[in-house]
């Protein structure tokens, strides 16, 4: 069981489930949401996410068609996003996690966005977009 909050911690989680593949994302929508170079980013089930309080402070940007990215309305801090097209799961944002997820990141994504004023230096896989469509 993994917990998290928002900077404020009036909107406190509980994640009971297996994580998904850990990507840092550089496209311009996470630069904007993350107020970084990118975001750090995993899937869960959505069954998997527990509010233990302050869901009532959460709130939903239609950031592109079907893409919802949610915030604590008090602090601003990103919590998750979800895709009407995926509706079970949704994308946890790493750095409100209080714990070590036991993951490591394996690829940056959306490259071809990345911030100009930011250098890759590790050696993951850099894809110019997004993630190949799952076969």
């Amino acid at each position: 069981m993994l917990t998290g909050s928002c900077l404020c911690e009036g909107v406190r989680y509980e994640l009971d489930g297996e994580l998904g593949a850990l990507g840092y994302c550089h496209c311009k929508q996470c630069q904007r949401a993350s107020g970084s170079a990118f975001a750090a980013n995993t899937s869960v089930a959505k069954s998997a996410l527990r509010f233990v309080s302050g869901e009532e402070l959460l709130r939903e940007y239609e950031s592109s068609p079907g893409r919802f990215r949610a915030f604590c309305s008090r602090c601003g801090s990103p919590v998750y996003k979800r895709v009407l097209e995926q509706p079970d799961s949704v994308r946890i944002r790493l750095g409100s996690l209080d714990g070590d997820p036991q993951l490591r990141a394996r690829v940056h994504i959306w490259v071809s966005a990345k911030a100009p004023w930011y250098e890759i230096t590790d050696s993951l896989p850099q894809l110019p977009e997004g993630l190949p469509p799952r076969k």
